[in-house]
């Protein structure tokens, strides 16, 4: 009975939230451009817990497919991890600004690599009903290393990052 009671009063204050985004990328060229493709599956499940109305913890446990036709033609699958805090810095109405600080970390067995970045991804949260918001990353600054095929072939940069690669959506739900 108590862990019902426990479960009911974080249910009333929606601190618990579920949600998490998917990409699909796909590009192809010609023969005169080296007759290439590439196709990329994305699947970023994400859990998290409202400390309170500033600040929240939560992590994105993922999957990642890469399949590369081309010269030397390459099928990849990779775990993602990424554990953060969030700190909601502006609220606008229905509309929450935050700024998550965290440790990406992927990992990806057959093509022997790895990628661990350490830094901060702004981004806002509509909030649609009491329990549901459309959330949206935009960028990325910080460090990455990337490691691939051995250690002599690393990887490392530092700065920010605002491309089309580094947005996201999502859709999270609170209990």
């Amino acid at each position: 009975m108590s862990i019902v009671a426990v479960f009911a009063a974080m249910s009333m204050n929606a601190q618990v939230y579920l949600g998490g985004s998917v990409a699909f990328e796909a590009w192809s060229s010609q023969k005169l451009a080296g007759d290439k493709s590439e196709t990329v599956f994305k699947i970023m499940p994400e859990i998290g817990y409202n400390i309170n109305d500033e600040w929240a913890i939560g992590t994105v446990i993922g999957y990642m497919s890469d399949k590369f036709n081309g010269v030397n033609g390459v099928s990849e699958n990779a775990f993602v991890f990424n554990p953060y805090a969030r700190y909601t810095f502006a609220k606008l109405g229905k509309v929450n600004f935050f700024v998550d600080g965290g440790v990406d970390f992927t990992t990806a067995s057959k093509a022997d690599w790895t990628e661990l970045a350490v830094g901060l991804k702004p981004g806002l949260a509509v909030n649609l009903t009491n329990n549901v918001s459309f959330v949206s990353h935009i960028g990325f600054i910080g460090y990455d290393l990337y490691n691939p095929d051995g250690d002599e072939n690393n990887i490392s940069k530092f700065g920010l990052n605002l491309s089309g690669s580094d947005v996201t959506f999502g859709l999270y739900f609170s209990f």
